[in-house]
């Protein structure tokens, strides 16, 4: 099923551009463990990505979008070794922080990682319909009015991702901005071949992670939503 890139994909991008220095441990990380499991989505070869090949079994495929350090993607891979997790992160100093965690944690085997935009790798490189899951865990909120339109969770976005999604796979999202909380809400609630699994707000799972971000969002008196949209059957 062909789908139409979104209109702000080339002149708007949802992340910030920032160095790639990095320290002593993640330069080894990278340098141990990145050809076996990264790969660059700019350089990825025409078609879509057979993970059943780079991850060497056949498992449940969930993607997580915006890994950021890694902090608490580490913890979820280690803690389901039965699924096969890609991470896909601008960052780079972030993607071999991801690996040196997840070495520490030993959960490396279930675990790819990916260097590049979303979009792309969505748009082109990942098969309709393919994936049991997504997570979208506090993404860049672009709190000023005037860069909301930069923000990850936009319609077309959304559409895109929900093509992605077997029937029945969960996509769930977390932030710790109102506004932004608010605006997943109105998106997700409007993309037709996504229900609400809560009508609502979802409950914190005990299982995600509180990361150094949602603690200081607690410091200073923000509060975090989590949202869950089920792929529904709607073609």
């Amino acid at each position: 099923m062909a789908v139409t890139r979104p209109e702000h994909h080339r002149s708007i991008v949802s992340f910030v551009q920032r160095g790639e220095r990095m320290t002593v441990g993640q330069e080894r990380a990278w340098d141990t463990h990145w050809e076996k499991l990264g790969a660059e989505v700019k350089t990825l070869p025409d078609g879509h990505l057979d993970f059943t090949s780079w991850f060497g079994r056949e498992a449940p495929v969930l993607l997580e979008i915006g890994s950021g350090m890694g902090e608490t993607t580490a913890q979820l891979v280690a803690a389901a070794p039965e699924l096969n997790y890609v991470a896909v992160e601008v960052y780079k100093p972030g993607l071999a922080q991801l690996l040196l965690r997840a070495e520490h944690l030993g959960g490396l085997d279930n675990l790819r990682v990916l260097r590049g935009d979303a979009v792309d790798l969505l748009t082109d490189h990942i098969a309709p319909g393919s994936l049991s899951g997504a997570r979208i865990f506090f993404p860049d909120p672009w709190p000023k009015k005037k860069h909301h339109k930069r923000r990850l969770v936009q319609p077309e976005f959304v559409k895109l991702l929900s093509s992605r999604l077997q029937e029945g796979a969960v996509l769930h999202m977390a932030t710790d901005w109102e506004h932004y909380a608010n605006q997943m809400l109105a998106v997700c609630s409007a993309e037709p071949t996504l229900d609400n699994v809560y009508d609502g707000w979802a409950p914190r799972p005990d299982w995600r992670p509180v990361t150094k971000f949602e603690q200081r969002a607690v410091e200073e008196a923000r509060i975090s939503h989590d949202l869950m949209f089920k792929r529904n059957n709607v073609t």
